[in-house]
């Protein structure tokens, strides 16, 4: 397999070609200083071209050098930027365990509230037949308006009985003071009249005698 198969980053293909041009212009170099193979050459011709040959090879170094080190500062761009992403990753799924968590509970504190035994399902309110003969502009009402009409018809009624039973309990106060005061009257009736007798049966004896 081809390199150019691994690497398909599009910011690395130019480091490959420089490579690969490096490689090429080292491999006429060798080839030209090679003392076999140019054995019939001039030697000064071989000079001036190898000259040349390495002056092209630098500059080839100098930007796969340039090349290199751009894709280094890329790759720890890169880096940094991974890691950015999976911190916030991280972050977010902690967030979302959170939310799972807080779905879960709330779930289980509405299923504990329906299932709650509440006081006004007790309560001894009057049927609801009754109660909207008495009350129709609450036939289209739902369950739960038509529960708190009820109960506010309820405590409306008990303030009446309460209201009532006041006043019965302040005419009973009144009644108990009226017959006390009558009571009285009487008992101190009956002490002038034992008075009275007692006078009269004294001047009775005086006259007899």
């Amino acid at each position: 397999m081809a390199i150019s198969d691994i690497v398909s980053d599009p910011s690395l293909l130019p480091v490959l070609g420089s490579s690969a041009e490096t490689l090429e212009q080292c491999t006429k170099l060798l080839a030209l200083l090679d003392p076999t193979a140019n054995a019939t050459s001039d030697s000064q011709d071989t000079v001036l071209a190898a000259s040349k040959q390495q002056k092209h090879l630098f500059a080839l170094l100098a930007k796969l050098r340039g090349q290199n080190r751009d894709a280094i500062f890329r790759v720890r761009d890169t880096k940094q930027s991974t890691a950015e992403a999976r911190q916030e990753i991280d972050r977010l799924h902690l967030q979302l365990q959170n939310l799972y968590y807080e779905q879960r509970h709330l779930t289980g504190e509405i299923a504990a509230c329906e299932s709650y035994d509440h006081k006004y399902l007790s309560l001894p309110l009057i049927p609801i037949e009754e109660f909207l003969e008495l009350h129709p502009e609450h036939k289209e009402s739902d369950d739960h308006e038509l529960m708190i009409a009820r109960i506010n018809h309820e405590h409306a009624e008990r303030e009446k009985l309460e209201q009532a039973r006041q006043e019965l309990l302040k005419r009973k106060q009144a009644l108990i003071a009226e017959n006390n005061k009558r009571k009285e009257d009487l008992a101190n009736l009956d002490q002038d009249l034992e008075r009275f007798i007692d006078v009269c049966t004294q001047a009775f004896y005086l006259v007899i005698l």
